[in-house]
């Protein structure tokens, strides 16, 4: 695809997202991704110039489970007969995809003896088609719904093998599903695809305390991962507000980043090795635990990351580092986002090794967060503040760690970067700082219909694209900008009382190429999905997405894998 059909593909976009219909569930539910719990915190220090060192521990947040039990929408089938009066849309409409989505012709319909078939490999208990169904088909905002008539439950490789073969031989298209927490419609069917929940698979397989490799399961919750290794004395690399319903599997399908990447890097440098399922069914072992193995490609990277459009990923090889003691976690406010920058560069400079996660909220997200969700307060003085900044550090030395910090913040006081600020003094504390930041999602949930972007820029420009969309869009939204500053990946929310064409019309196809002009990416860590997938081009060239393509026809040539997501339709031949 040469430059000029990828300029002639924007302006046709343009085109189609003026006159696309909003496909969004009305009754999205109010609740959101699971936060850190924690109560409130309480007796905090309010003079800006008493910074109160004492170590915390981290503690998580009680799971939180999201793929919860609803009241039945869907029918079931029973007794083996299969309703044929099924309603099944033939073409879809959402709010972020350009134009109509067809379903293809070429995937073959769920029938009887398919359902006969799958019993047959999981026991009548794990193929399901009561009213799991629902949650099943829909994320977690309900933005994306689909009409999958089948869930299944594999419980081993050997069963997910089996489920492929038989499906690439029906050619019946199917969706790998985890925790199903994901922001871009990847996790659920965009039609009546095969659902394949890993969730029965979550057995630790094997752990090394000598080197710190853990070996899993892909349907291990992160958080029962997080607390596994907690007793060890080792720590998850890999730490998400979801972490309480989401799988690692996932996690690693969509490359999720997270709140310590600052730290410990993404999934592609921490995960030793993988087993993945093909859509042929055949098992691709590539569960290595070594650090270094320089023989041929290293295939695993094209599965990290790809969302189950090429296997489905069932076993998980990753390297975990120590639990370090001294904690530290601080809550700042900064009256500019030049202010934020340069406190980022001091506290990479100043902490060193210590700095574990650096983030940033600006007014609007805490004003939304303090309206919105319960037992929560600014810990700061009642003064305005236009940014805020939660920063944590581990080590091994506390008395060292103390004097890196007080030195760092005495400096960015004194140098006008810190108008305010606490250090968390008990585990209360530490937990409502984080429940600030990380409630974020969850209030905006409440607060009505949002329009959630997630974004990689450089970080002298992230905060440039919220003041051009405040200025855009006008008083009539809320527009909040959040993230993890330290790796440059701004959350760009819209809050509106409802979901409204115009105001998408405003925000799309804008964000992106102000974001492809910045030289930035469409998607810095929720994945591409079925939001996302004809837009790629945004941020890649039309030469690496052809290549991509072309992988993913190499490895399932009937498309089976996750239909409709990742890549252009334009180069699948779904039709």
């Amino acid at each position: 695809m040469t430059t000029a059909m990828v300029e002639k593909y924007k302006a046709f976009h343009r085109l189609l997202n003026k006159t696309s219909r909003t496909l969004v569930d009305r009754r999205f539910r109010q609740q959101g991704q699971c936060a850190r719990g924690g109560s409130a915190a309480s007796g905090l220090d309010h003079r800006p110039d008493a910074v109160v060192e004492q170590r915390v521990s981290y503690l998580g947040c009680p799971k939180r489970g999201l793929w919860t039990s609803a009241r039945a929408s869907l029918p079931s089938l029973v007794d083996g007969g299969f309703a044929r009066d099924y309603p099944m849309n033939r073409c879809r409409s959402f709010g972020s995809v350009a134009g109509e989505i067809q379903r293809s012709s070429k995937f073959a319909t769920l029938n009887s003896d398919d359902v006969a078939h799958f019993k047959e490999i999981l026991g009548e208990r794990n193929v399901v088609q009561d009213e799991r169904l629902e949650a099943a088909n829909s994320d977690w905002m309900h933005k994306y719904v689909g009409s999958s008539r089948i869930l299944l439950l594999p419980k081993s490789t050997d069963e997910v093998s089996r489920i492929l073969k038989y499906c690439n031989s029906r050619c019946l298209a199917v969706v790998p599903q985890g925790g199903n927490t994901g922001l871009v419609g990847g996790s659920v069917p965009v039609f009546d695809e095969v659902i394949i929940n890993m969730a029965l698979m979550k057995q630790v397989i094997s752990f090394d305390k000598i080197s710190g490799i853990l070996v899993c399961e892909a349907g291990c919750i992160l958080e029962d991962l997080i607390s596994f290794l907690d007793n060890q004395g080792f720590v998850m690399p890999l730490d998400l507000g979801a972490k309480g319903s989401c799988q690692i599997g996932g996690n690693v399908a969509t490359n999720a980043g997270g709140l310590r990447l600052i730290r410990y890097g993404s999934l592609h440098g921490n995960v030793l090795g993988l087993e993945v399922v093909l859509a042929n069914g055949d098992v691709l072992d590539m569960l290595g635990t070594l650090r270094k193995d320089n023989t041929g490609y290293d295939l695993k990277h094209l599965f990290i990351g790809s969302e189950g459009s090429l296997g489905i990923i069932t076993k998980v090889s990753i390297l975990t580092p120590p639990k370090l003691s001294s904690v530290n976690i601080a809550f700042l406010a900064c009256q500019d986002y030049l202010s934020c920058q340069k406190l980022l560069l001091e506290a990479k400079r100043s902490l060193g090794e210590i700095l574990s996660a650096f983030e940033f909220m600006d007014s609007v997200a805490m004003d939304v967060v303090l309206n919105n969700l319960d037992g929560v307060r600014n810990p700061l003085a009642p003064t305005a503040h236009n940014f805020y900044v939660l920063i944590e550090t581990t080590g091994t030395e506390e008395s060292y760690d103390k004097e890196k910090l007080e030195k760092f913040l005495v400096g960015s006081m004194e140098s006008g970067l810190i108008s305010d600020g606490v250090l968390a003094q008990d585990i209360n504390q530490a937990s409502a700082f984080w429940r600030l930041r990380e409630g974020v999602p969850e209030s905006l949930q409440r607060a009505g219909a949002v329009y959630k972007y997630d974004l990689s820029l450089p970080v002298e420009k992230m905060y440039d694209l919220v003041v051009e969309m405040r200025a855009r869009l006008g008083e009539s939204v809320k527009v909040v900008g959040y993230g993890h500053l330290g790796d440059g990946n701004l959350h760009l929310n819209i809050s509106a009382p409802k979901y409204d064409d115009a105001i998408l019309a405003q925000i799309e196809p804008f964000v992106y190429e102000w974001t492809s002009n910045h030289r930035g990416s469409i998607s810095a860590e929720h994945g591409v999905g079925l939001m996302k997938a004809n837009k790629i081009f945004y941020s890649k060239s039309p030469e690496a997405v052809q290549l991509m393509a072309s992988i993913k026809k190499l490895v399932d040539p009937k498309t089976i894998l996750n239909p409709y997501k990742v890549l252009p339709h334009s180069l699948m031949s779904y039709s």
